[in-house]
């Protein structure tokens, strides 16, 4: 009888209504460092990495291709089972070609490439336009120039505008995500005119922490820590969730997958 009773009052309590999913994306940054220092033991500590995070996407910079070194980008597409837009100055066909890659796992709506001013900078940036559940989502790819000096800030600075003209073409209403080697500090002039637009995912999760001391240029090769490697992302459709270093740690005594550390991040859709 106790049983009965239970059961019944049990029935009568309000349902709980279900967690809310958060419905948002991955992303994954980072630069290859080309086929330098035993290529085919690094990629597949990458290719683990990536398989276990399986993000959205993912920006590859310092992508090579050249004979007896496939295309790094679709060889590691191919194994994760991604799509993938390779970009570079070098035409097709030359043997050997350099640039940026994006990767995917959602289905591509659209795609594009650009040279960035200045051409005689051989910097570019690609874009894919994917489909996160129903959601179109703008993903663009891009490697600034490297120069630690006052005509590299100059030349970045050109860059960033020509980048955001392409985007402001581009784009159109879906929300946008930006991804790259910028070779600047978050809170560097050169890069002024994207942070008026755009956050920067891993400050943003971040906010309290000692961010002069995070650096995504790897310690083993450079002195001072530097945190050049970023996420942006459109702040009135996008929150950032989470974010953290990838590669970070040696995968062997003395060998790591790069001489940068990547960033992964996680973004929510905005109400």
């Amino acid at each position: 009888m106790l049983g009965v009773l239970l059961a019944v009052a049990l029935a009568a309590l309000p349902a709980r209504a279900a967690e809310p999913v958060e419905q948002g994306m991955s992303l994954v940054t980072f630069n290859l460092h080309h086929d330098r220092e035993d290529w085919p033991q690094r990629r597949q500590v990458i290719l683990r990495e990536l398989q276990a995070l399986q993000p959205d996407a993912i920006a590859l910079q310092e992508v090579i291709q050249k004979p007896h070194v496939r295309n790094q980008a679709a060889w590691l597409a191919r194994r994760l089972g991604y799509d993938y837009q390779f970009v570079s100055t070098d035409p097709p066909g030359r043997l050997k070609r350099y640039g940026n890659a994006l990767l995917t796992r959602r289905p591509v709506l659209a795609r594009g490439e650009r040279l960035l001013a200045p051409l005689t900078d051989y910097r570019t940036v690609a874009h894919l336009r994917i489909d996160v559940e129903g959601q179109p989502v703008n993903v663009y790819a891009t490697h600034l120039n490297e120069r630690s000096d006052e005509r590299g800030s100059r030349i970045r600075a050109e860059q960033v505008a020509d980048l955001l003209t392409f985007i402001a073409t581009t784009s159109g209403d879906a929300p946008v995500v930006i991804a790259g080697d910028f070779n600047a500090l978050v809170d560097a002039s050169d890069l002024s005119a994207l942070r008026q637009r755009y956050g920067d995912s891993y400050g943003s999760v971040h906010v309290n922490n000692e961010l002069a001391q995070i650096s995504t240029l790897n310690r083993h090769y450079y002195d001072a820590p530097s945190r050049i490697d970023h996420i942006f992302f459109q702040q009135d459709k996008l929150l950032a969730r989470e974010a953290r270093l990838l590669f970070d740690q040696p995968y062997a005594e003395g060998r790591w997958a790069s001489d940068h550390y990547g960033v992964w991040t996680r973004l929510q859709f905005a109400p």
